[in-house]
């Protein structure tokens, strides 16, 4: 039978075409090999992997090109793109208001905060920040609260399941759950809501609505002392998290990181704090930090800030309570030229406008009706410059900037996602470490691809 050997002298062409050693089947004694594999080993047996794009723990479709010396990671490429959906380009061809049934879809962890803060640059072209309602403000930051906690588990929940715990998976899913009937309740679904609009939100909180919020903030503290007890003081989750993909201060500057991975590493910048928007100066509530650096402290500061987040969706039911008594307390502004749609109500079927609603729009004078359908057909028009805002996203800072050519659709619009931006950090969480701490690292990101790819 023969065996490989070490051919002693290659030709001048494959020394040429040939990197390394080359082998042959010729026959040679295995104690040569052996022998002649020992030199240089660390020089010569590197070996290139493909971790994804279909792979379970890179979050989405996420292409990462390891080079291992062993089980050690000595070089990290992320390779992007594969879910590219166009949606900055779509926008262009849409009008501002249908520019929010794409921006949703961006990152879909997150769909409230893509909405917002493409809206926002919008509102700020248009001048009328100081113009929103204010119990259109206080439904934003519920939802947007809400939405962190969903996102956040969507991000915990997996990571258990990628290091073996599939029970802290079922215990995220089922929390993660509860939230997404509250979305189905208020906005009719559970992903994709285009539900904050230029100028307010679709439509006012529905009955029952503030009733079902209130009975998910009673549930809710068990459940997050249930999925801490499973996690928090666990031997093996803290054993493959603690001194993981360490990131300090310094590096997380010099790489635009943001959000709770700036936060691990001891630094309270948070938007809502910092750049206050929606009214978030008049909210009570802290800033979670930090100082390991690593992928437990960026799990902890997310567990702390879903605690942080149910005390301000308390303080917003409350709030929204107490504008109860008030007759007329809109949701949308009040200007005929931007609010769109005007006064939509549901019929009792919950599949077409209420009797009331079609009765309001055909009673008014012709020229009201025209005006009517010209809005909602062509759309408003947006003064010409351009505008960027950003928010304190679950991920991190996200920010949409958007340019306006004097139309009714975007001459260009960009979303800043965060999860785009800290794909440049895999490298340096990742080099060095071992091929099993590739998962946790990248978990403790908690990108979504939709965000990144666009």
């Amino acid at each position: 039978m023969s065996t490989p050997h070490v051919t002693g002298a290659a030709s001048a062409a494959e020394e040429e075409a040939a990197e390394g050693r080359i082998y042959d089947v010729a026959g040679e004694d295995w104690d040569k090999i052996v022998s002649a594999g020992d030199e240089d080993r660390s020089e010569n047996e590197k070996i290139v992997v493909n971790m994804g794009p279909q792979h379970p723990s890179t979050h989405g479709v996420l292409r990462l090109i390891l080079t291992l010396e062993g089980e050690t990671v000595s070089d990290v490429r992320a390779s992007i793109g594969y879910l590219h959906t166009g949606i900055e380009k779509n926008m262009e061809y849409r009008t501002w208001t249908q520019g929010t049934t794409f921006v949703t879809r961006a990152d879909y962890l997150m769909p409230f905060y893509n909405e917002l803060a493409y809206v926002l640059s919008v509102e700020r072209l248009l001048g009328i920040e100081d113009k929103i309602p204010e119990r259109a403000q206080l439904i934003r930051v519920l939802l947007l609260e809400i939405n962190r906690i969903s996102s956040h588990l969507g991000g915990i929940g997996p990571f258990g399941m990628e290091l073996g715990a599939t029970t802290i998976f079922l215990q995220g899913t089922r929390f993660r759950e509860r939230i997404l009937d509250l979305y189905e309740l208020i906005t009719g679904l559970r992903m994709n809501h285009a539900f904050i609009r230029p100028g307010g939100v679709v439509q006012d909180m529905p009955p029952g609505g503030l009733e079902a919020i209130r009975g998910f903030l009673r549930e809710a503290p068990r459940l997050v002392h249930d999925l801490r007890g499973l996690v928090d003081a666990n031997p093996i989750f803290r054993a493959r998290t603690r001194g993981i993909a360490y990131l300090d201060l310094e590096g997380c500057m010099a790489l635009g990181v943001t959000g709770p991975m700036l936060r691990a590493a001891g630094l309270p910048w948070d938007l809502r704090k910092s750049q206050p928007y929606l009214g978030y100066e008049t909210f009570d509530f802290n800033v979670p930090t930090e100082t390991t650096c690593d992928t437990y402290g960026r799990y902890m500061v997310r567990m702390n800030e879903i605690e942080e987040s149910l005390k301000i969706i308390e303080q917003c039911v409350d709030r929204l309570a107490d504008r109860a008594s008030i007759t007329d307390d809109p949701w949308m502004i009040n200007d005929a030229k931007i609010g769109w749609p005007a006064r939509l109500s549901l019929g009792p079927d919950g599949m077409g406008p209420s009797p009331e609603h079609i009765a309001h729009i055909m009673g008014q004078s012709m020229e009201g009706l025209i005006h009517h359908f010209k809005l909602v057909t062509e759309g408003f028009r947006v003064p010409a410059g351009q505008a960027y805002v950003p928010i304190e996203s679950p991920k991190g800072e996200l920010g949409c900037h958007v340019v306006s050519d004097g139309g009714t659709r975007p001459y260009r619009a960009h979303l800043r996602d965060p999860s785009f931006h800290h794909m440049q950090a895999v490298s340096m969480l990742c080099e060095g470490g071992l091929l099993a701490d590739v998962i946790p690292a990248i978990a403790s990101i908690d990108p979504v691809i939709g965000g990144v790819d666009r």
